[in-house]
């Protein structure tokens, strides 16, 4: 048995259900109009600390809940289908959550970096950009990276939040701006 077998068996119960109702349509808009962005960290799933629903948030989850290229290209695609599929919108938000006691910090260990750096082939000074260890700051950069993005729709909006492992708490720390020097119309 592996360690999937569970939550396979969870899936075949999950799959006995009916589920017509409830899971969107293409170009996949959904419900909640969100986009979470948020840690890959068990302690962090969005289902659990939102009460995020089947069908309600697309989910993208980084080391650190960090805007990467790969999470802007994610961004400005599901952006884009939303204007060319579904003109009237509504548009989404991208909420950016990091979290406190983020395991991305162990990357602030220059010997780590290097070490992992080296193993894995990634640039080292790439690396040293990821570590959460203040995430109040860090949600702030990266609202602002995925704000500066020229491939991001100016219909968007993007917020940055940061979750408290203790408390359970989420705390808004940038409220929802459209993309910088872009109107909306």
């Amino acid at each position: 048995m592996t360690n999937l077998q569970t939550l396979l068996d969870r899936n075949r119960a999950f799959a006995a259900q009916d589920h017509s109702g409830s899971a969107p349509r293409l170009p996949f808009q959904p419900r909640r109009s969100l986009y979470i962005v948020t840690c890959v960290d068990s302690r962090t799933d969005p289902a659990g600390f939102l009460g995020i629903e089947y069908g309600e948030a697309l989910i993208a989850r980084t080391v650190g809940g960090r805007v990467t290229p790969g999470v802007v290209r994610d961004v400005a695609y599901m952006a884009y289908l939303a204007e060319t599929r579904s003109a009237e919108g509504p548009f989404f938000e991208t909420a950016i959550i990091h979290h406190t006691d983020c395991g991305s910090n162990l990357l602030a260990d220059p010997e780590l970096r290097r070490a992992f750096g080296e193993r894995s082939g990634y640039d080292e000074e790439s690396l040293a950009d990821m570590p959460v260890a203040d995430p109040v700051q860090t949600v702030q950069i990266d609202v602002e990276r995925l704000l500066a993005a020229p491939q991001i729709s100016p219909f968007i909006t993007v917020s940055g939040h940061v979750y408290d492992i203790e408390t359970g708490l989420v705390t808004t720390i940038v409220e929802p701006a459209h993309p910088l020097g872009r109107s909306v119309t």
